[in-house]
């Protein structure tokens, strides 16, 4: 549980609406990928190089620690082809939080020894049995390379923990179960599941998605129903991976997915979101800019302001006080909500 100092500023950052307590913090380090996703449009800016240095976050350290950030998030592009990012990693220990990056498995072996030495854990992206991982990826022997990846993890650390991402898709969602078995074979610790986002400007899409792009990847009315009923046959069979959180999310989430699919294809009504992300967390970008969360757009940049000033503007603060995400149209889309209570911890 969170200190009572965190517990009352998270209160008050709930209640006023400026941000006194930031649990999560996103960082993406490094702005190109080593993937070309069917789902994410990030490495089509590969030829537009942009990183955060060390010099760009020292000045908002102090503020971070002020808001008792608890966990740090390095996500992609791919944050380890950043050039320097043992550096980076060093000074966000100073904030005495926890480090996760977040990664495509294919440098894994590369840089095994510093990973175990500077970070928590990783969270490997993991799309299916290796044919439709491989597929996914668009990378050759990318499932193979993810395995030696994780296995040389393992070699430098035993205990270092190492999950798995699936983000769920047309092409991956027959073989769910079969991405529950690879997790067990690769001697993963967890696997979630998250459904693809087809509607939102992120990743590197300013502009969204054409139609064809979004047939490409979201599921038909018929398809959705089939993966409800995989879903079912999931659930019942991998039951003890559920209630030992092998399997990161509960039945009801799990369900969730299939019911997002079918909305999206006009069948039936979205989930219901439960998301308070943009009073708990914030995502800065490699370019800098800060965002409430992944999907809404940027409030600054951390290169032209101290990052407390950005998210507690008052245009900011009157933004999270307006915002109602069970009617919000960005919310009401979202397939990756954040909810976390004063006394929970991350």
């Amino acid at each position: 549980m969170p200190s009572p100092l965190a517990i009352w500023k998270r209160r008050r950052t709930l209640a006023s609406h400026r941000i006194e307590a930031l649990p999560v913090l996103v960082l993406m380090p490094h702005s190109r990928c080593n993937c070309r996703c069917v789902m994410c449009d990030i490495w089509r800016a590969n030829k537009n190089l942009q990183q955060l240095t060390a010099a760009d976050l020292e000045p908002h350290l102090e503020a971070l620690r002020r808001w008792q950030v608890s966990w740090v998030v390095l996500s992609g592009g791919e944050a380890l082809m950043h050039d320097n990012l043992w550096t980076l990693c060093r000074q966000l220990r100073r904030l005495g939080a926890r480090l996760t990056i977040l990664s495509t498995g294919l440098l894994l072996a590369r840089h095994a020894g510093d990973v175990v030495r500077h970070a928590d854990e990783v969270i490997v992206s993991l799309d299916g049995p290796p044919p439709v991982h491989d597929e996914i990826r668009r990378v050759p022997r990318a499932y193979e390379r993810l395995a030696a990846g994780v296995a040389a993890l393992r070699a430098a650390r035993r205990d270092f923990r190492v999950a798995a991402r699936c983000v769920v898709q047309r092409r991956n969602f027959e073989h769910l179960a079969a991405v529950v078995d690879s997790s067990h074979q690769l001697g993963l610790d967890q696997i979630s599941f998250l459904a693809a986002d087809v509607s939102s400007a992120a990743f590197n899409r300013p502009d969204g998605w054409p139609d064809e792009r979004v047939a490409d990847v979201a599921l038909s009315a018929a398809q959705a129903r089939r993966l409800e009923e995989g879903i079912e046959r999931l659930i019942d069979r991998y039951r003890a991976d559920l209630e030992r959180g092998f399997i990161a999310e509960p039945a009801a989430k799990l369900r969730a997915i299939g019911r997002y699919f079918r909305a999206l294809a006009g069948d039936g009504e979205l989930p219901p979101v439960r998301c308070n992300a943009p009073w708990t967390s914030a995502v800065v970008e490699a370019d800098g800019s800060v965002r409430p969360c992944f999907f809404h757009p940027s409030f600054g940049n951390l290169r032209d302001a101290p990052i407390d000033a950005i998210l507690n503007h008052p245009d900011a603060v009157a933004w999270r006080r307006q915002l109602d995400v069970s009617r919000d149209p960005t919310c009401k889309t979202c397939v990756c909500t954040l909810h976390l209570t004063p006394w929970q911890k991350v």
